[in-house]
């Protein structure tokens, strides 16, 4: 029976995962910041099969004490086997451009934060040797674009980040996953226009999932991401400020 813990659990992927895992009777923490959202996330699971689900109301872009945060949570579950960091927003660009401060602290939610509470279990897991980290970033960090690079900017960070931490972690036998999707048909994308390239959050779950078992490293969702990106990155910077992207 698997101890997992959920930091952004009322997130549309967070919650697919968490259902994913309540079928194999795991026992789920739950963090957000939203009491009431938890509690009704907290009853379907256990009707889904959860052997046991708890929730913890935290802002993490208010953590004063990382160390401290992460205690709690082993604490709390008795010990922590998975944890998935699913939280984060999707600033729009040009009121970012007109606020600097508004630009750093969305670049703070998106990576810093996280970065502060992934330092503190990755102490832990080194520690106990053994343990899964697994981290939903964004194609957004592959390249930047006039779009979105500020968001784009937050998540190339946590990407970076993360690399240096699964090549740390590798001799103590944690696994670091960097789950990077593309268009997710979730309440925070409601308003964008959608197609083909749109997934919806059941399928993204069930991809990290799959990548958990299989001990991936970096894995792109849906698959084909990885080739769209790849073209991406190569298109040469005098083709790429011409596009509009």
């Amino acid at each position: 029976m698997k101890n997992i813990v959920i930091i952004g659990a009322t997130s549309a992927i967070a919650q697919s995962f968490a259902e994913l895992y309540a079928h194999q009777q795991a026992r789920l923490l739950l963090v957000g910041r939203n009491l009431q959202k938890l509690e009704i996330i907290k009853d379907h699971l256990s009707a889904a099969g959860a052997n046991d689900v708890l929730h913890y109301v935290q802002d993490v872009g208010e953590i004063e004490d990382y160390r401290l945060f992460v205690q709690t949570l082993r604490d709390i579950l008795g010990g922590i086997d998975v944890i998935l960091v699913a939280h984060g927003t999707l600033p729009d660009q040009k009121m970012l451009e007109a606020n600097t401060a508004l630009a750093l602290k969305e670049i703070h939610i998106n990576a810093l934060c996280t970065i502060g509470i992934l330092n503190e279990v990755a102490n832990l897991f080194e520690a106990e040797q053994r343990g899964v980290i697994c981290v939903i970033g964004s194609v957004a960090g592959d390249r930047g674009r006039k779009s979105n690079y500020i968001y784009g900017t937050a998540k190339a960070m946590l990407a970076s980040f993360c690399e240096g931490l699964r090549h740390r972690l590798a001799p103590f036998n944690v696994q670091v996953i960097t789950v990077k999707p593309g268009f997710v048909d979730t309440p925070m994308t409601q308003n964008f226009p959608k197609s083909f390239l749109w997934a919806k959050p059941e399928a993204i779950a069930k991809g990290i999932m799959t990548a958990i078992e299989k001990e991936k490293n970096v894995v792109y969702l849906p698959f084909f991401w990885r080739y769209i990106m790849l073209i991406i990155r190569n298109i040469p910077q005098s083709i790429f400020n011409k596009l509009n992207l």
